[in-house]
């Protein structure tokens, strides 16, 4: 086990936040999991699992062993008739096993192209995008159990998926690492193309319908509305998008008349947080070095050199203004450390 010592955290999240870790252990495989929980070196340290950075926002220095999950690797474990299913490592880059899907012509991830952070974390918030979510090919995960020491099996049951949720993000928060996830993947994909533009881009393009073209439509649409973290520290969508009871939307309703909004149930409506914030003046506002994208109002950037707390301020401010000009809580998306 590799361990590193007071480390600048800038390069592992995707903010671009330069905290500082005092110990950072790079995790290689099951028993160096293991290792890092019962050695006497680290045991009474608290712990922070790492994948791709892509969902965390550091305010603060970290007293914490940070455990970096690089557990590798791609495993096709049978194929039935159309069925295929395929063991992934927790630490597998989310939107490189896209691509790998790809190359084998294996469909049901196309739609998630270009989404960063590992493969090991997509389960704790059921990642989606563009009509469809981890669990609609997800069929397993194993996890360490911190309490027990022991690898143990979840199915899509025992997972408790919900919008961007799931029991790893409730119940079984900071009690399990992942550490490979299996997904049911078809050789006769049935496509999504209703959402976001992907027909149109299609058409437009006049491109077969296949899962290469839906990738390659989802990944020019998404480089046209988020910026790149590479380029401008973020963290995707920094919001989720709130579900409200029918009675608060029919209410709103009468004063936007605009508003959008998407059916959940009978009784939810889901309303876009990105309208939201837009109308509350967000979009585009810059502080120093900090600020709202100017595409997406959902996006919170920092310029260069933001700092964890300004941006959780920022956040704030927004949640409050939300709360107060239309009775709706906003709910972050990233994990605030």
């Amino acid at each position: 086990m590799f361990v590193k010592k007071n480390i600048s955290l800038k390069s592992y999240n995707t903010f671009g936040i330069d905290a500082r870790a005092q110990f950072l252990l790079e995790i290689e495989n099951d028993e160096q999991l293991s290792e890092a929980f019962k050695s006497s070196q680290f045991r009474a340290l608290p712990k922070l699992v790492l994948g791709g950075g892509s969902n965390v926002l550091f305010t603060k220095n970290q007293r914490k062993a940070i455990l970096k999950i690089n557990i590798r690797g791609i495993e096709v474990l049978d194929q039935k008739n159309n069925d295929v299913r395929v063991k992934v490592g927790a630490g597998e880059a989310w939107h490189q096993f896209v691509l790998w899907c790809l190359d084998h012509d294996f469909g049901g991830v196309e739609n998630l192209s270009l989404i960063p952070g590992t493969v090991g974390a997509a389960p704790i918030q059921n990642i989606g995008a563009y009509g469809v979510e981890l669990k609609d090919v997800f069929e397993s995960l194993e996890a360490y159990e911190i309490k027990s020491g022991k690898i143990r099996s979840f199915n899509k049951e025992q997972c408790q998926f919900d919008y961007r949720h799931s029991f790893f993000k409730g119940r079984g928060k900071d009690q399990f690492v992942i550490t490979s996830v299996t997904f049911m993947l078809t050789t006769r994909p049935i496509f999504n193309v209703s959402y976001g533009g992907i027909q149109q881009m299609i058409d437009e393009k006049e491109l077969e319908l296949n899962i290469r073209n839906i990738s390659e439509s989802v990944i020019h649409i998404r480089q046209t509305k988020l910026p790149d973290p590479i380029k401008i520290g973020n963290a995707g969508s920094f919001f989720k998008n709130p579900i409200i009871e029918k009675p608060l939307y029919d209410a709103l309703s009468l004063i936007y008349e605009d508003l959008p909004h998407y059916p959940v149930d009978l009784g939810s409506i889901k309303i876009p947080a990105a309208w939201l914030i837009e109308q509350c003046g967000w979009k585009g506002k810059r502080m120093d070095q900090i600020g709202v994208h100017e595409r997406q109002p959902l996006v919170l950037v920092n310029y260069g050199e933001g700092k964890g707390k300004e941006i959780l301020k920022l956040s704030e401010q927004i949640q409050a203004s939300i709360q107060k000009k239309f009775g709706i809580e906003l709910a972050r998306e990233v994990n605030v450390f």
